[in-house]
């Protein structure tokens, strides 16, 4: 009489040990990447003595880096280019509102070239970003 002794049988369980392992491997890649994945236009913003506004919605905002580029949110634009393109976006908006930021050390005539094209595309507000200026920053400290 002999047993069937056979220990070769499948294994019907699921190993989740594999899956486990990648996903942390995978928690800590993102972890790791997600600072460095933010984007956006490098500007060095003059100081001014105005009260912050509060917005609950997505401006646009048109940016001069030192460099003397042009950007539309994040996107880079030609100066050549900018009415045409801040046209084309504007033409489905009713509020027609701009946010403009230059770095501190753009020349005084480039801004005012790229504040003429953002009037000239139609925009019938356009507003100044600035940071707070150390004197502001002080006085709402000791408050």
């Amino acid at each position: 009489m002999a047993m069937d002794t056979n220990t070769d049988r499948l294994m019907s369980d699921i190993n989740v040990t594999p899956f486990v392992d990648v996903m942390l491997v995978l928690l800590i890649i993102f972890m790791v990447a997600a600072p460095m994945m933010v984007q956006g236009v490098d500007v060095a913003l003059p100081e001014a003595t105005a009260k912050p506004l509060t917005s609950q919605k997505e401006n646009m905002m048109v940016s001069i880096t030192k460099e003397h580029q042009v950007f539309i949110n994040d996107y880079k634009v030609e100066l050549d280019s900018l009415k045409e393109k801040l046209i084309a976006i504007l033409k489905n908006k009713p509020d027609r509102e701009v946010y403009f930021r230059a770095d501190k050390g753009v020349p005084y005539g480039v801004v005012v070239k790229v504040m003429a094209e953002i009037k000239g595309a139609g925009v019938e507000k356009l507003g100044m970003v600035t940071l707070p200026s150390e004197d502001d920053k002080d006085s709402k400290a000791k408050k």
